[in-house]
């Protein structure tokens, strides 16, 4: 499937215009069907961007936010992904939005996917915007290759939820949403910045193995293109 490519001038600009787009995308879903969903991606790129979205005047007591991925680490890491949300979202005007952590505080990063998996099927229909990032080795959400669940998470079949992964180079285990929990999120996102970032968003587009490079089963896959959003 074709990827839409969205390219900004800077990274101040396109924070700003993809702000306005999510905005736009969660306020229809909201007069449609009385609420709206997004998932959001962690690391340092996304601040800017949650900032923006965070100052729209959207009903934000009718949104659920959650995450793409998280770190199998407390709220009050400096990894964490939920604390970058907790930073840089769900603050000023969307303080007011409902969070689903990944993270649990239990015994094994196992169990923490069950119970998280039962706490997003709250949500109850495909997320109305997810937003992804995608590592210079083409990793997205928590598809790592080499990860030790990465056929499970690609995997259409695989049921709606949250699984565990690990994998070289990712430090903590991580607990990630599948590949059919993200796919058909009405407005799918791929943000990423830096020359760098394109250079190895072209090589994904070229032929080759999903689990090299597992950002591709997201941009061969989905079940509507890819928004790439980019800037220098």
């Amino acid at each position: 499937m074709t990827a839409n490519m969205h390219a900004f001038a800077n990274g101040a600009e396109l924070a700003g215009k993809l702000a306005d787009k999510v905005a736009e995308t969660l306020s229809a879903a909201i007069t449609v069907r009385g609420s709206a969903s997004i998932a959001v991606s962690g690391g340092s790129t996304p601040k800017a961007f949650f900032q923006a979205l965070s100052s729209h005047s959207i009903d934000w007591g009718k949104v659920t936010v959650t995450l793409v991925d998280e770190r199998f680490v407390p709220s009050d890491n400096p990894r964490s992904n939920h604390l970058l949300v907790q930073e840089n979202l769900l603050k000023d005007k969307a303080a007011a939005a409902k969070f689903l952590p990944l993270y649990q505080a239990t015994a094994s990063v196992e169990e923490a996917a069950v119970i998280a998996t039962e706490k997003t099927k709250a949500i109850g229909h495909p997320f109305d915007v997810a937003i992804l990032g995608m590592g210079n080795d083409g990793h997205t959400a928590s598809f790592f290759p080499g990860g030790s669940n990465l056929k499970t998470a690609l995997d259409p079949n695989t049921p709606r939820g949250i699984i565990t992964m690990e994998a070289e180079g990712a430090g903590e285990p991580r607990l990630t949403f599948t590949f059919s929990s993200l796919q058909d999120a009405r407005l799918l996102v791929l943000h990423i910045e830096g020359e760098g970032k394109k250079d190895v968003l072209a090589k994904a587009e070229a032929p080759g193995e999903e689990t090299e490079m597992p950002i591709r089963a997201m941009l061969r896959r989905a079940a509507s293109p890819v928004e790439i959003y980019w800037a220098p």
